[in-house]
């Protein structure tokens, strides 16, 4: 547990998947409170080197407490600043904890949860873009509607945009209670133990901070920044992140496509990842200490050449 109550998931398991050399130069993409930056940094020899990146300002805050720690250097700003921000070298290894954190989810202004009533906020950083209610305020239904069932896979995703589109023409949509309500009341199926607007809240999220987007991009060029042996671990919570990295680390691991029964030998292949064991989930253990861990999947790859 971090010094702010956070709990990081799959901890140790993450760490020691990165194989952290004493004189290696890592980075974690998603600061979130320090706690795997931290558990690094006591992996790390006087001369290593962690550079950690987030887009939110209390991340930002919270890092000031490393920064007499001459290893380490915090940016501000999404991860795939990464081959902009770290030109002079290659990387050892690179850690994406992917999602929001619990200081996110648990603090009503940020307007991510619907636990307690708060600002439909739900930008990563409070600071840039646009709010969930200024898009809400304004998106066209068609694209609403997208936007939760692509980013949400949810079913109901046709009527929730009616439902929002419908409720917008009475009074603006300012407040998690509000947009909860609504979706909860055009959603006609809940599932049991889930809050009926769960789904569209993770979709409304991810949309406005570009998340997947960012996803995408990052695995586009990180194989590039990675040193030969050196390591990607990435750890998703939901099918849709986890979908992109184990296609993304399958096709890496198995090299360029060939027209079938063409003689070739493997290096013909331009393989630039290995897979390293199987992807791995919490212990039961884990679990029980934080639920939301429930839903985690870390997957590991090594680069070849």
């Amino acid at each position: 547990m971090s010094g702010n109550g956070h709990i990081p998931v799959l901890l140790e398991e993450s760490v020691e998947a990165l194989n952290v050399a004493p004189d290696g130069h890592y980075v974690d993409g998603t600061y979130g409170r320090g706690g795997h930056s931290r558990r690094i940094l006591k992996s790390l020899g006087s001369n290593g080197r962690l550079t950690a990146f987030d887009k939110d300002p209390e991340a930002a805050r919270e890092s000031l407490s490393l920064s007499d720690d001459s290893r380490f250097a915090f940016v501000l700003g999404s991860f795939v600043m990464m081959d902009d921000v770290i030109a002079e070298r290659q990387l050892d290894g690179v850690l994406l904890d992917l999602g929001v954190s619990s200081p996110q989810l648990d603090d009503p202004s940020r307007g991510f949860g619907f636990r307690d009533n708060g600002p439909l906020d739900m930008r990563m950083n409070s600071q840039e873009g646009i709010t969930a209610a200024e898009w809400l305020a304004e998106a066209p239904e068609t694209e609403i509607s997208e936007v939760i069932k692509t980013y949400g896979e949810e079913r109901f995703a046709r009527r929730m945009a009616a439902a929002i589109v419908s409720a917008r023409r009475e009074r603006a949509i300012e407040t998690t209670g509000q947009l909860a309500t609504i979706v909860a009341e055009a959603n006609p199926k809940w599932e049991p133990n889930k809050h009926p607007a769960t789904r569209a809240f993770q979709a409304i999220r991810i949309f406005i901070n570009r998340e997947l987007d960012d996803l995408e991009l990052l695995l586009s060029t990180v194989v590039s920044k990675l040193v030969i042996g050196g390591r990607l671990v990435v750890i998703s919570f939901h099918s849709l992140e986890d979908r992109i990295v184990k296609r993304f680390m399958r096709n890496e691991a198995r090299g360029v496509s060939l027209p079938r029964h063409l003689p070739v030998v493997d290096s013909d292949l331009q393989k630039s990842l290995a897979l390293v064991g199987k992807a791995v989930k919490p212990s039961a253990r884990e679990i029980e200490a934080n639920p939301r861990s429930r839903s985690a999947i870390m997957r590991v790859a090594e680069r070849l050449a």
